[in-house]
């Protein structure tokens, strides 16, 4: 039953909060650094996953404006990360047709981290198999603060008027403009929250939480999110 709701539902968005990276290099004796490095693996084989499913969106939660708290070494190592792996992945994503976007002050990044998440965004801009929203240097709250400022200046060129302001004016100045919304919101590592995530667009996802650190997180688990989201809803539907 589970496999045939899987197959009939196929989420159009998913949304994963990566948490649990360092926690995983820790319990095994390695740095945290490490545990990242993991979960840069782990999250490769997702976005295959996906790719093979159907799934059209995916939206990972990268690197969060409350990140910059943690110790230097770690924080340096997480703004080298994704500049390493985008600019060695984009040939495979011009092959496999995936599409990258961007969700964050981009701006607030390093200069090397900065023109290659340009970089990508560019040269993927007509892909169309899968879209990766990369969540980075992002807030929830930063991104509504964003959309707000935003119309303040548009309204303030006579751009738009307080009359047109609606649910869908201000969805087209988030982050997020032209994505539908993410369907599952899954996040690993035991944490129960949402934790300045998506805050607008998860008002009406299913959220699935796991224990399993994200370096651990596979296929059969993503199949299981999405199947026992399936059978909720179902269920609700009785």
């Amino acid at each position: 039953m589970l496999r045939r709701l899987y197959m009939r539902n196929i989420p159009t968005h998913i949304a994963i909060m990566m948490d649990g990276n360092g926690r995983w290099g820790k319990s095994r004796g390695l740095t945290r650094s490490q545990g990242h490095f993991a979960g840069s693996k782990a999250m490769e084989n997702i976005i295959d996953a996906s790719l093979e499913i159907g799934i059209r969106i995916l939206t990972l939660y990268a690197f969060s404006t409350e990140n910059w708290t943690r110790p230097k070494e770690e924080v340096n190592y997480l703004m080298d990360l994704p500049a390493r792996y985008l600019n060695e992945k984009l040939p495979e994503f011009m092959r496999k047709g995936i599409k990258v976007i961007i969700s964050g002050e981009i701006d607030g990044l390093p200069i090397h981290t900065r023109e290659a998440v340009k970089a990508a965004v560019s040269k993927t801009s007509n892909n169309s198999k899968l879209t990766i929203n990369f969540a980075l240097n992002y807030g929830g709250r930063n991104e509504i603060l964003f959309a707000v400022k935003s119309i303040v200046k548009d309204f303030n060129n006579a751009k738009i008027t307080p009359e047109d302001i609606s649910e869908n004016i201000l969805e087209n100045y988030l982050y997020t403009s032209g994505l539908a919304d993410p369907d599952i919101i899954i996040r690993t590592g035991g944490e129960k929250r949402i934790s300045n995530f998506l805050l607008w667009q998860a008002s009406k996802s299913e959220i699935w939480f796991t224990d399993t650190f994200f370096p651990d997180f596979n296929k059969q688990m993503l199949i299981q999110a999405i199947n026992e989201v399936n059978q909720r809803k179902l269920l609700n539907r009785n």
